[in-house]
């Protein structure tokens, strides 16, 4: 089982879209994917529709370390989803105060070990005790970065950062592992491009090579819009494009997942 974690310290780049548009292909691929809602405004929670929603959600599986409650199912095939249910952030607070509690969500997710291909948890946009837990419980971290000057001086300043502030984490069996990078909602400015070619030369010398800007770029596009209004995949929704030379949503979300998986068979 595969675990990523999408995550930025910034809020607003696009993490819950990524998110669900990612799961959304490898379950439509055969893979049994399982989305985790680590946001206390739970906006993952209700991108796709759900035909069975269980009794609990995030809060009840972590104190609790029980998994028997917690999994909903969407109403696409192979996607189950694990809900946010703390509307007023208490669980941060527990995960603060618990001796285990940053690396508690790792260690339970263990359970579903034989139950699912790939495990993808959405973060909120801001530094803390529950962003922590879902960065030490993944195998690989993926980071959407808007090439607009503030959202790319958070990347480099916060999320690096972050990660270099949890690297102690390991000593409790919860190693952080490295980043991705992924230049999202790129336009045809000149100032975009810019940035993410500074992006791309960056050598993140403290991070000793943790941490890449990947070659897939995700562009602007009202169609990732279009499709979380009608609560599909966006790949469902632009198999071609028609209108020019470009890459479809479905081509850019297939080179991402074959970029961040390598070797990865069977993709739709």
């Amino acid at each position: 089982m595969i675990k990523i974690t999408i995550v930025s310290t910034k809020g607003g780049v696009g993490k819950t879209t990524l998110t669900a548009n990612l799961g959304g292909l490898l379950a439509d691929s055969g893979y049994r994917v399982l989305l985790i809602d680590a946001d206390p405004q739970p906006t993952l929670s209700s991108y796709y529709a759900l035909k069975e929603k269980a009794d609990n959600g995030l809060t009840h599986f972590l104190i609790n370390s029980d998994s028997r409650t917690v999994i909903s199912h969407t109403h696409i095939d192979n996607l189950d989803i694990i809900v946010s249910d703390d509307p007023n952030g208490k669980l941060r607070d527990w995960i603060r105060d618990t001796p285990d509690g940053r690396v508690r969500l790792k260690h339970i997710l263990s359970q579903l070990d034989n139950q699912y291909d790939f495990v993808l948890l959405d973060t909120q946009g801001a530094v803390g005790p529950l962003q922590d837990a879902a960065v030490t419980a993944a195998d690989f971290m993926l980071s959407p970065i808007p090439p607009e000057i503030l959202s790319a001086k958070e990347f480099v300043r916060g999320t690096v950062k972050m990660i270099e502030r949890l690297q102690p984490m390991a000593r409790l069996g919860a190693p952080i592992g490295p980043l991705r990078g992924i230049i999202y909602r790129q336009d045809r400015t000149v100032d975009a491009r810019i940035i993410t070619e500074e992006l791309r030369a960056a050598s993140f010398t403290p991070s000793k090579g943790a941490i890449t800007i990947l070659n897939t770029v995700i562009p602007s596009s009202v169609v990732y819009r279009e499709a979380a209004t009608q609560k599909i995949p966006v790949h469902r929704i632009e198999q071609k494009n028609k209108r020019n030379n470009n890459l479809s949503a479905k081509q850019i979300m297939v080179e991402l997942a074959r970029e961040l998986i390598p070797n990865l068979p069977d993709i739709a």
